[in-house]
């Protein structure tokens, strides 16, 4: 691919035509990573793949942990750095099955996730359902808005 200098006109229309088409190209590339239609990925380090979403009292958090036991999940939280820690334990096949496409793995994991306010560490609470972890992690009062009234007068 040729470097393109950047300027108006035709030349720019090209520039961004190369440049789609080497998004394109190293599209086609990671989603054959693999061997299959979507890439692996655990691979890249984003098992479990989460959610994390607020509103004025809290900070949520939801995993999609499927095949993992709630024993097995370990949350900690720290300042503002949520971990979550576990290990997926899959069945073993039996010695004579031959697989013709592995996309789940077994293994230990861990996210850490820096969150975007302080919260009360006291008021965690974590539910396990269906193959969901959903974290409720409370804001400390600090860090929750307050409404300031005005005064009349002087």
């Amino acid at each position: 691919m040729a470097i393109v200098r950047w300027s108006e006109g035709p030349d720019l229309f090209r520039a961004v035509n190369e440049l789609e088409q080497l998004q394109r190209e190293m599209n086609r590339l990671f989603s054959t990573y693999g061997g299959g239609s979507s890439p692996r990925l655990h691979n890249f380090g984003v098992f479990p793949p989460l959610n994390v979403s607020e509103n004025a009292d809290n900070l949520y958090v939801r995993a999609e942990l499927p095949g993992v036991k709630p024993e097995d999940i370990e949350i900690a939280v720290e300042g503002e750095t949520l971990t979550l820690r576990g290990e997926r334990k899959l069945p073993q096949a039996a010695s004579n099955v031959s697989y013709h496409r592995r996309e789940r793995e077994a293994g230990r994991f861990r996210r850490i996730v820096s969150l975007s306010t302080r919260i009360n560490p006291d008021g965690v609470d974590a539910h396990f359902k269906n193959g969901v972890l959903e974290i409720v992690l409370p804001k400390a009062a600090e860090a929750k808005p307050r409404q300031i009234p005005v005064k009349v007068g002087g």
